[in-house]
Formats: structure tokens, C-alpha cells, sequence
């Protein structure tokens, strides 16, 4: 609609701010299953390209996320600007990403979970996607949770992780979630560590790229939970530790932080402050937008635009630049929220929350 329309460009000198922070996680050139919730995850290399040549096009430079904190620090005063965030630490940000990048002269950012690279942590969400799909039936039975469905096709596949997902990021605490994925895992005989060996980098194929000045290596936590559910004592052990393991490992001290998930949930201001106190000079969300003056006040909850695996098109990523639908989106929201009143009625009268 804002393409057909002319909406996106006709709204952007208001939408579109100096700088925008991308988020990716895979790269590679494999076709989806038909049964793939987490698609949107994965983008080609040949999307990377085509995008990082159309972002150039559109007037944009590319730089690091120093630089980010520099200029909006500054106050900009140059041409607008973008960089590139990769979450985790997946193995093809080495092997297919990394040349693109190099070649292209790209700066990026990769924000490492340590308990991944230690084998320590559990990438569940891909977990749970391959159980499922393995299998024509999940029984579960935990702590009064009583879950026993048929998924034999795509679409009773993509019902059953619906169903799991929800429960274990809503019902359970992150704690509990690990261990419904364990017991899950053990249940239908599925190697948590192998999924992890086959995914992510280890300490040597990380010292190899994290010495190029174009890569930032940066922190996300240890073990990989969601810092807006954690108390402030667990989130403190995790960036002890992620900072730890990076300075042991790597010989660096992180400057960039990304909240694991960074929906609004994931993320707290008590977690921004820890995150402040430990002296990053930067922390990113999932949340969508562009960098917009706001963000010089608090540089630990800034937003990212996903370049999403389902939208690997040249208009798409036209409308992102526009900063347009994330502008609208939040607009949208805010109506549905009643202009703010209810928001303003749940602070003075607790007891309505």
C-alpha cells in the first residue's frame, strides 16, 4: 500500500531518520522446507548483496556501530548512514556472509552469545522447529501442562509450534524453558549440543574474523535469555560472564550489546541500566525504527530494522529506508492503546493493571 500509494516516500522526510541499524542472523543459500517457522531468519547471499548495493544506491554510507554512537552523539551533520547486526554468532556469518561484506568493503557487527560458542546454551526455538518437524506427534506432560497433538501435516506442524512457542516464552520462566526443550529433547532423541556444533562458530573460527578492522565482535549475554524476565542479579551474572568469556577468548572488551530477542518484553530499563553501568556504549533491541533523535537520550534501547527472510525483495527494503511503516505501526499502536490513555490510567491506578 505505501509503495502503490507513495505514501512511504511521501511520509519519509518526516519517517526516515539520519541512520538505520539492520538485523540479520543466517546467510545462506538453502531453500525453506515447507514447514519452516523460523524462515524469516535466513536471508541469500544474493539478497545480502543486492540489498547492500541498494541501500548504497539510495544514498546511504555504511558504518560501524562506533561510528553510530559518534554521530548520533554528535548530532549527525553528515549523509545518512546504516550498519549491519548479526545476532548469535551463527557459523555462516563466517563462511557466507563474512566474503560479501569483505568484498563489498561493509563494516558489521556480530553479537556473539557465549554459552553457544561454549556449547553451554541451547538454541531451542531451532530445536523445537526440527522435533516437530521429525515427527507426526508431540506429547508433553510437565508441571500440569498437558499437551499431546497430532502434526503430521504443515499446517498441524505450524499449529503445534505456535502452541509450544507461546507456552514456553509465556507460561514459563527462561529457566523452565530450557528445561521443557532438555526434556523434549530427550524424549525424542534429539542432540541439543550437535544442533548447536553444526550452527555456531567456535572460539578459533572467531578469532579469525573478529582480528578484520571491518568486523565488531559484540555481547549477548551468556546463556541467551531474554534480560526483561531475569532479575537484576541473573542479568549482572550474565554480562559478567559474556564479558569474561569475549576478554578471555577474543583478548577484546565488548563496546555493543544486543538484547536476546529485543521484543519489548525481553527488554527492561532495569536491564538497560546494568547495561549502562557496564559501560556499553550501545544496546539494541528488535524493536523497528529508525535512529531518530530520541536515541541520543539513551543509547541502550535503541531499534533495528529486521531484513526479514519472508520480504527478500528490492520494494520491500525501498519501504524500510522510508522509515514509514515502522512510523505507522508504533501510530497504529498507540490508537489501538486508546492515544495513551490507558497507559496513563494503569500508572496512576495500579490496581487496573
Amino acid at each position: 500500500m505505501l509503495r502503490a500509494t507513495g505514501l512511504g516516500k511521501l511520509l519519509s522526510p518526516v519517517t526516515q531518520g539520519p541512520g538505520v541499524i539492520f538485523t540479520l542472523h543466517h546467510v545462506n543459500a538453502d531453500e525453506p522446507a515447507a514447514f519452516s517457522p523460523n524462515e524469516h531468519l535466513a536471508v541469500t547471499p544474493d539478497f545480502l548483496r543486492q540489498t547492500v548495493e541498494q541501500i548504497r544506491e539510495s544514498g546511504y554510507e555504511f558504518v560501524s556501530l562506533d561510528e553510530v554512537v559518534d554521530r548520533l552523539k554528535s548530532g549527525y551533520g553528515h549523509r545518512r548512514f546504516a550498519a549491519l547486526t548479526f545476532d548469535d554468532g551463527y557459523r555462516d556469518n563466517l563462511s557466507v556472509a563474512y566474503p560479501i561484506l569483505k568484498e563489498l568493503k561493509v563494516p558489521f557487527t556480530i553479537y556473539v552469545a557465549t554459552g553457544f560458542v561454549d556449547r553451554e546454551a541451547e538454541l531451542w526455538w531451532k530445536a523445537l522447529e526440527q522435533i516437530i518437524g521429525a515427527n507426526d506427534r508431540i506429547s508433553i506432560n510437565r508441571k500440569g501442562h498437558s499437551f499431546d497433538v497430532t502434526c503430521a501435516t504443515v499446517e498441524e506442524k505450524l499449529e503445534c509450534y505456535r502452541r509450544l512457542i507461546k507456552w514456553m516464552t509465556c507460561e514459563l520462566d527462561e529457566y523452565e524453558q530450557r528445561t521443557a526443550i532438555r526434556d523434549l529433547a530427550r524424549d525424542y532423541d534429539f542432540d541439543l549440543r550437535a544442533l548447536v556444533d553444526r550452527e555456531i562458530m567456535t572460539w578459533e573460527e572467531l578469532r579469525t574474523i573478529s582480528d578484520d578492522p571491518l568486523v565488531t565482535i559484540g555481547a549477548h549475554t551468556h546463556g541467551h535469555y531474554a534480560l526483561g524476565r531475569l532479575p537484576a542479579k541473573d542479568i549482572k551474572h550474565e554480562l559478567d560472564v559474556c564479558y569474561a568469556r569475549l576478554k578471555k577468548e577474543l583478548g577484546l572488551k565488548p563496546r555493543h550489546f544486543a538484547y536476546p530477542y529485543g521484543y519489548v518484553q525481553a527488554v527492561s530499563d532495569e536491564a538497560a541500566g546494568v547495561l549502562a553501568d557496564f559501560g556499553f556504549s550501545s544496546s539494541v533491541t528488535t524493536q523497528a525504527g529508525h535512529l531518530q533523535g530520541l536515541y541520543t537520550r539513551n543509547l541502550q534501547k535503541l531499534p533495528r530494522v529486521s531484513l526479514n527472510g519472508c520480504y527478500q525483495t528490492r520494494e520491500a527494503v525501498e519501504q524500510y529506508l522510508t522509515g514509514a511503516p515502522f512510523a505507522l505501526y508504533r501510530l497504529s499502536k498507540w490508537v489501538r492503546g486508546g492515544f495513551g490513555l490507558r497507559s496513563l490510567t494503569s500508572r496512576l491506578f495500579p490496581s487496573t493493571r
